[in-house]
């Protein structure tokens, strides 16, 4: 069966309100372009919060080579696929921004009970894979933002201004950055990053700047079901938090190096690890596991089983398959678990 061995997944292109994904182009090795899909959602089981959507599997990642939705082969096969989980506990995405996306902020686990009946806020974390000149991001409110300056901003918005992004700091960023989001930080991906995102498994994003680039954001959009008022409960004006963060090593041996990106130090709720081998081989020791391959080519091989994966592939380790299969190869991997 499936779940006795890494499983491949078609790709999952999601449709947003923003542009880009040109740069998945050279990273996944296709003849993507900036358009409205400019996000893959990675071994998903999330169903993506689209305005005007009827598609229950929207976002929910299919398995390679069948009609078997992740979120069923999950319920078939729970103990297989999850081992005492009940669920994958993270949504890993790719995306690509030709534009800086409205000023947000996700909410905790608490907000996320309270308004959503969810055990999952969305804290998130990025690394940054490829730039665009001159790209940044938006991270948390300048000293001395008010909520008045902020609630001001908001109203301002709707005539299409940009007052709220003056409010916030920025960054510019480089490949191999690494960026943690505490839940209720405002933030905004800027314009020109292919990054890749680790973050509780929801959609839940509090928006409340009218325009995404052209786009006039519907009050749903932007508060997603909520008043103003209890939607803004989600920003915390003071919060910061520091970037770029810098890894740390694990294990270094011999044809590779094994380091935390996102670890328990920093958060609870997900890890974000990364392989680099150097003509090494690395075993997949993780059951219920999401891993993405950032660059290079590698084989996984074991237990009859043989695969080649170059940058841009990525796989799900199941339960039942962890600890049976190595990679081999030069290559540096992303390893994400909760």
């Amino acid at each position: 069966m499936f779940y006795d061995r890494p499983i491949f997944f078609e790709k999952n292109r999601v449709a947003r309100v923003y542009t880009g994904g040109k740069l998945f182009s050279e990273f996944f090795g296709d003849d993507s372009e900036d358009g409205f899909f400019p996000e893959e959602w990675v071994v998903s089981t999330v169903h993506a919060l689209n305005e005007g959507s009827t598609d229950e599997y929207e976002g929910i990642s299919k398995i390679e080579g069948t009609d078997i939705y992740l979120n069923n082969a999950i319920n078939e096969y729970k103990k297989e696929m999850l081992g005492d989980r009940q669920d994958i506990g993270i949504l890993t995405k790719i995306l690509d921004s030709a534009i800086r996306l409205p000023v947000q902020a996700h909410p905790d686990k608490a907000f996320s009970a309270k308004y959503f009946n969810s055990k999952y806020g969305k804290e998130e974390s990025w690394i940054i894979l490829a730039t665009r000149p001159g790209a940044k991001i938006y991270y948390g409110f300048k000293d001395g933002v008010t909520l008045e300056d902020f609630e001001k901003a908001i109203d301002e918005s709707d005539n299409g201004s940009n007052a709220m992004e003056e409010l916030l700091s920025s960054i510019d960023v480089k490949v191999g950055d690494v960026i943690y989001i505490p839940a209720k930080m405002v933030h905004a991906i800027g314009y020109g990053c292919l990054l890749l995102e680790v973050q509780e498994p929801t959609d839940f994003t509090i928006q409340p700047e009218r325009f995404c680039g052209n786009y006039r954001l519907s009050d749903n959009e932007m508060y997603i079901g909520l008043s103003r008022k209890n939607a803004l409960e989600c920003f915390d004006i003071g919060k910061r938090y520091p970037a770029p963060l810098k890894p740390e090593v694990i294990e270094k041996a011999e044809g590779f190096i094994y380091e935390s990106i996102i670890g328990k130090n920093i958060t609870e709720s997900f890890n974000v690890r990364t392989i680099t081998l150097n003509n090494g081989e690395f075993r997949l020791s993780k059951g219920v596991a999401i891993y993405v391959v950032l660059d290079g080519e590698a084989k996984i091989v074991g237990d009859g089983y043989e695969r080649e994966i170059k940058k841009g592939d990525y796989f799900f380790v199941p339960f039942s398959a962890a600890d049976k299969f190595i990679i081999k190869g030069t290559a540096k991997i992303a390893e994400c678990f909760a």
